[in-house]
């Protein structure tokens, strides 16, 4: 078992980024890099030494390295791709914007569209940029917009690997990602509206040189670099081809871009540092809590697909959401997947299904279920006569309680906005609009002044309409 001290460092890794930006920001820009490597020493000494889990470092250390490899390398070359967009910022335009942004994420994932997206963002609206032009990018860009593809977010990436159909998202999930999206552009297009009406009261004139600017693209060569890096996501065997080609496609892309567009980009390697060093920390110190809450996670309980909208939710905005979307699925498939149930879909599958009119008894319907969805989602696999484990138990949850995997997969991509540190690109987002001069609220200060005004009581309403 875990022992609870071990969640300690964890606990005062998470406080001290939310509040020593705002108690001394210039001592945490110097020393955050010590703070973080001598919270996350004890807690590996403790899995080396104490426990002697080192099989726990090992995947830890491969899932950090693979996460900073794929942000780092959409971050270089998202770098080499500047991209101006002629005209005013209008809150019309900036909706559309976001609204396009919401689409891509699907499509190159929400940290491939925000690395491209974060700095013609900022540039068309820097003659009025507020902080909460930064914020809703990151909740619309950098989140809520991927949750329809596997590609779109982390979390569904790995319930896709394990046995998630790919469009199954898409069918069953998109009327909610239509709610809270839409909610999250209205609002914005409020805010934005009263905010251009009081900076042309106070600026009458400050937005005619926007008009002027010519619409630009530049680096087009690294769109086939990023389709590379998009492509590697989904090779997974033999380790490490995903992760070499990530690199080498960084490489290529760094080597061959112009400077002039570098410059213009403003590009520099401070922001992934930053991302670096604190992500280390934080995938080090989450390693108890996740192992936690792994072990206790069906003895809680939680039950109804509210509490596991709520709980996965919750905890995907403090930890890693991918890790926690992965322990509330196991929880949900050790809640209801019966061992005999998963044996007779077995014996169907061996005899393609020639044995289903003889299933009876009080579990016969859901055998059924449980085989017309494999049939519908893996007839090749059924066809072939060996299903894997994993693709029953998924089927089985698709064909009896899919709203609980529908509540664990969209809480695990939406509540990933509500911190800076609830998902990979949310931080990048931040460490970019900062090094750009962009006004950006501290840790505290999002939570405070965004997520619990803003995104909470549109994801209540999303449990209110969907998972009540």
């Amino acid at each position: 078992m875990v022992s609870p001290f071990s969640i300690i460092p964890f606990i005062l890794l998470l406080t001290l980024i939310a509040s020593m930006p705002f108690i001394n920001k210039h001592w945490w820009e110097s020393y955050y890099p010590h703070v973080t490597v001598a919270l996350a020493l004890p807690v590996i000494g403790y899995y080396l030494f104490g426990v002697q889990h080192v099989d726990r470092l090992v995947t830890t250390g491969h899932d950090y390295l693979s996460f900073i490899i794929f942000i780092g390398s959409l971050f270089v070359v998202a770098g080499g791709i500047h991209i101006r967009i002629r005209g005013k910022s209008t809150p019309l335009s900036n909706v559309l914007f976001l609204a396009a942004g919401a689409v891509i994420s699907n499509i190159m994932g929400t940290t491939g569209a925000s690395m491209i997206m974060i700095r013609p963002f900022l540039r068309v609206n820097k003659y009025r940029l507020r902080a909460f032009h930064v914020v809703f990018f990151i909740f619309i860009v950098s989140n809520v917009g991927g949750a329809l593809t596997p590609i779109g977010d982390p979390p569904l990436f790995l319930g896709y690997l394990k046995g998630v159909p790919f469009f199954w998202v898409l069918e069953y999930v998109w009327h909610m990602w239509a709610v809270a999206l839409g909610a999250l552009l209205v609002l914005f297009f409020v805010i934005d509206f009263l905010s251009l009406r009081n900076h042309r009261k106070r600026h009458p004139h400050a937005l005619t040189a926007a008009s002027e600017e010519e619409a630009e693209v530049s680096g087009l060569p690294n769109f086939l670099f990023l389709a590379i890096i998009v492509c590697a996501a989904f090779v997974q065997h033999p380790d490490g081809v995903r992760q070499s080609l990530m690199l080498l496609a960084a490489a290529g892309s760094y080597l061959l871009t112009k400077k002039e567009i570098h410059v213009k980009n403003d590009f520099t390697f401070l922001p992934i540092k930053e991302v670096a060093i604190l992500f280390f920390g934080i995938f080090a110190t989450m390693i108890p809590a996740l192992e936690w809450l792994e072990q206790n996670a069906g003895q809680i309980g939680i039950s109804t697909p509210g509490e596991f909208y709520w709980s996965a939710g919750l905890l995907s905005s403090v930890l890693d959401n991918a890790p926690t979307y992965l322990s509330f699925l196991s929880a949900s498939i050790g809640l209801f997947v019966d061992a005999d149930i998963v044996s007779q879909v077995q014996h169907l599958v061996a005899t393609n299904g020639a044995d289903i009119a003889a299933i009876s008894g009080k579990h016969s319907e859901e055998i059924r279920n449980t085989f017309a969805t494999l049939m519908k989602y893996h007839g090749d696999l059924v066809a072939a006569g060996s299903v894997p484990v994993d693709d029953i138990n998924i089927s089985y949850l698709i064909g009896n309680h899919n709203i609980y995997l529908k509540s664990i997969s969209i809480a695990s991509v939406f509540f990933g906005a509500c911190t800076y540190i609830g998902n990979g690109p949310n931080f990048m987002v931040r460490s970019i609009a900062a090094n750009a001069h962009a006004d950006v609220p501290t840790f505290a200060g999002y939570i405070g002044k965004y997520t619990l005004p803003i995104l909470l009581p549109i994801f209540a309403c999303v449990w209110f309409l969907f998972f009540r």
